[in-house]
């Protein structure tokens, strides 16, 4: 609940940069002055990047969530078969080869989305985030078709 709300304090922020930053390039754009014409539109640019780049996560961590919770009604989420650091990561002696067992399901049932969500949570909890974005964003992918 704390994430949602966190998220939902960072779309009113970005919602109100975006109208203050609008605004200021407008006035800008207005002057006729090639630099502040430049930063202007370089003012509207920049903003619209960052709301689609907020959009883009918010896709992903709303599917994301509702995959996980899809999966945990189901009892199929991993449960921690290791012992875990106090940060709730698994530990690096443990990691390589509970991946590679997870990997290798996944790579069993290519079509499988459950598969692919339960490598992307270990990796994540082995601190390979950028390797748990990736098969957690081909589960979302697979559960779609």
């Amino acid at each position: 609940m704390m994430s949602r709300i966190g998220v939902g304090v960072m779309g009113a922020c970005l919602a109100l940069y975006l109208i203050v930053v609008g605004q200021r390039a407008v006035l800008m754009i207005g002057t006729g002055e090639p630099i502040a014409v430049g930063i202007g539109v370089a003012l509207i640019v920049m903003p619209l990047i960052g709301a689609w780049a907020l959009y883009r996560e918010l896709r992903f961590g709303l599917a994301a969530d509702r995959l996980g919770r899809s999966l945990d009604a189901e009892g199929g989420m991993p449960v921690a078969e290791t012992e875990l650091t106090p940060s709730g990561r698994i530990a690096k002696a443990d990691a390589d080869p509970l991946i590679a067992r997870y990997a290798q399901e996944a790579d069993a049932a290519p079509a499988d989305w459950r598969a692919r969500y339960r490598l992307g949570v270990v990796q994540d909890a082995a601190g390979r985030r950028k390797d748990a974005r990736a098969s957690i964003r081909e589960a979302i992918r697979l559960s779609q078709g």
